[in-house]
């Protein structure tokens, strides 16, 4: 835990140093989804592209491209380990062993492989679009997005003299340390750590992992990070993301079955997971309209996350939902996941105490906050909103609505149709920090 961030940074020789170490340097969900995936959409082929919702950061001007590309040569010849694959195996997730089925896991040692890309300059920005197999192409998400934050603070950090980057990580240690003396004062919260895709660096994260570990003891209840929870012996967390029911309403022939996907992939979630990882993400077409139509089994899953509209909103909406149809919402569980910072964790876990069990699954703000610890006031270090979307599926465009205008993606044509057919009107719009 005792990392001399400042001569690491100085010293390095960044060709001989990978941003991704290992094919589990990834959120744990890409790999249930990867493996939901290959059981049930093996032959699939999609496309997918990084997108910079911070128009204000060019990238193409702070990211050396091939430098990028090297890095992600570097990740394409990386093979899942030995070791790994028996951890994945035999290592108890959610209370449940053998998650991971022998055949998925012996693909992923001798078959997997991550799609062709391109990296490609436009207006001042960088697009990477990874094209292939489902199978192939999934798991670049998360390793895509971690690549391209780290490239940028390491070209960032290249223009610090030492002493600067001294300056630099003393202020985030000193951030890190407020936030967790903060949490340290209601020891009932729950927080999962979130951070990987868009993270300062590896090493960081790493870093703030092993010290909220050390400082917070039963309020850390995971890592999302498969590899940091194999290496320190923490909690795998994650269940699913928006990608499965936006490829599933891209697969529809019908207005019909368009509506009826996103219960439609919840129905094969299950029987994939044997009634496991059971946690809804409904805001892909909109959190109101999903509950509104959800069949009564839905309300026996085991929670649901929150992701781009007000957790305070949501998560009465949801308590009156289960309330409705005669669930205790005591027994269920909300996950918070959308920009959060330490102050909007302690208000959300205060306000739903008692209700409902409360977590939440904190990201950007906690793995990546340099905001103002720069020792020349600049902003190279301000985190930026990176996402990874998938754009076709089959040819068909894919299509996500958000319950935020401003995450919504897809072609506006297709975008005022899913409108239509889930009966979802845009809401009013909110900034999108991270």
């Amino acid at each position: 835990m005792n990392v001399n961030f400042a001569e690491r940074a100085h010293n390095h020789n960044w060709k001989l140093d990978p941003i991704v170490r290992s094919l589990l340097d990834t959120d744990f969900y890409k790999l249930l989804m990867l493996q939901f995936i290959w059981k049930n959409f093996p032959a699939v082929h999609v496309t997918s592209e990084i997108v910079n919702r911070t128009a204000r950061v060019r990238l193409a001007g702070e990211v050396d491209a091939p430098a990028l590309i090297a890095q992600m040569e570097h990740l394409r010849g990386l093979r899942f380990r030995r070791s790994e694959l028996i951890w994945l195996a035999g290592n108890t997730f959610y209370g449940t062993r053998h998650i991971f089925e022998p055949e998925f896991l012996a693909w992923l040692q001798t078959d997997f492989r991550l799609s062709d890309y391109t990296v490609t300059e436009q207006d001042g920005q960088l697009t990477l679009r990874f094209t292939g197999l489902w199978t192939e192409v999934t798991l670049w998400e998360v390793y895509a997005l971690a690549l391209v934050s780290e490239s940028r603070t390491r070209a960032a950090l290249a223009r610090l003299n030492e002493m600067e980057l001294d300056v630099l990580y003393a202020r985030a240690k000193t951030r890190l340390w407020e936030k967790i003396e903060r949490l340290r004062t209601t020891p009932e919260v729950s927080i999962s750590e979130f951070g990987t895709r868009r993270r300062h660096s590896f090493l960081w994260q790493e870093y703030v992992v092993q010290t909220m570990r050390a400082t917070l003891g039963p309020s850390l209840a995971g890592s999302s990070n498969t590899f940091l929870a194999y290496k320190h012996d923490l909690e795998a967390m994650g269940t699913n993301a928006h990608e499965l029911p936006m490829a599933m309403a891209a697969l529809a022939d019908d207005d019909a079955s368009l509506y009826s996907a996103q219960y439609r992939v919840l129905e094969l979630w299950q029987q994939s997971y044997g009634g496991e990882l059971l946690i809804l993400l409904p805001d892909t077409f909109g959190t109101t309209q999903f509950l509104d139509g959800a069949p009564d089994w839905v309300a026996d899953w085991t929670g649901q996350r929150v992701d781009s509209k007000d957790p305070i909103l949501v998560g009465d909406e949801y308590i009156r939902w289960l309330e409705a149809r005669g669930r205790d919402p005591r027994r269920k569980r909300l996950i918070a996941s959308d920009g959060l910072d330490v102050e909007e964790i302690l208000k959300l876990h205060n306000y739903f105490h008692g209700r409902i069990r409360f977590s939440a699954g904190w990201g950007t703000l906690l793995t990546n906050d340099f905001r103002g610890c720069h020792p020349r006031g600049e902003r190279d270090f301000d985190p930026i909103s990176l996402v990874c979307k998938l754009m076709t599926v089959e040819g068909r465009s894919a299509v996500k609505l958000s319950d935020n205008p401003r995450k919504a993606t897809g072609p506006d044509s297709e975008i005022a149709r899913y409108r239509r057919v889930f009966h979802s009107p845009a809401t009013d719009p909110t900034e999108v920090l991270v």
